[in-house]
């Protein structure tokens, strides 16, 4: 695994430790209450995009970190009013 993918795994599963609930994909629709097959989708389509937004912070991070070790973010002098 690469050095990048790896950092990003391990900001992931901080993000999820940090998580107060978890919610796991439905297997199939029989675990809800009304067994309405909509619901189950939609259910299943909430959770995979709080997973996705996690992810995505995750990228974000380490990218920021990236650019902060590089330098990029290093302030720069004020321009002179001459």
């Amino acid at each position: 695994m690469s050095d990048r993918r790896q950092r990003i795994h391990e900001l992931v599963l901080a993000l999820l430790a940090r998580q107060a609930d978890l919610d796991l994909l439905a297997g199939d629709g029989t675990g809800l209450p009304s067994g309405d097959a909509g619901n189950w989708i939609e259910r299943n389509r909430r959770i995979v995009q709080r997973y996705q937004a996690l992810v995505r912070s995750a990228v974000t991070l380490d990218a920021l970190v990236d650019q902060e070790v590089n330098g990029s973010f290093q302030s720069q002098p004020p321009a002179s009013d001459a």
